[in-house]
């Protein structure tokens, strides 16, 4: 699956090519996606803008990428059309994932989310 991959700040922001995240190329996306947080990349906004459909192979992709992050940390995931949207409503990911109207809103949630975090109590 090809991605269109840019960096704001320290948040790398990645933007899936096509209009599904289905079992057809959801285990390149995941090893694609795991190796950049192999390699650091630690602050991730993954942009759905484009896409109109993911199966349970993509759900399983983008689960993996928030575990293989764990603590070190955060995913964040903008731009959801609505039947996107409608998927991790009924699967309850809007519960596991923070969830925001676009990819830049949730870039700069993330990043003020990091300078607090850095900030002196």
């Amino acid at each position: 699956m090809d991605m269109e991959e840019r960096v704001v700040g320290e948040v790398l922001v990645v933007r899936p090519v096509g209009k599904r995240i289905d079992a057809s190329g959801s285990a390149d996306f995941k090893g694609k996606m795991v190796d950049r947080i192999n390699r650091g990349r630690n602050l991730i906004v993954l942009d759905l803008s484009d896409v109109d459909f993911i199966d349970s192979s993509g759900l399983g992709a983008i689960v993996s990428m928030l575990k293989t992050l764990g603590k070190k940390g955060e995913l964040r995931i903008g731009g959801l059309k609505e039947t996107v949207d409608s998927l991790f409503r009924l699967t309850r990911m809007d519960r596991v994932f923070r969830i925001h109207p676009s990819a830049e809103e949730a870039v700069l949630a993330l990043a003020a989310a990091k300078s607090m975090a850095k900030a002196p109590a």
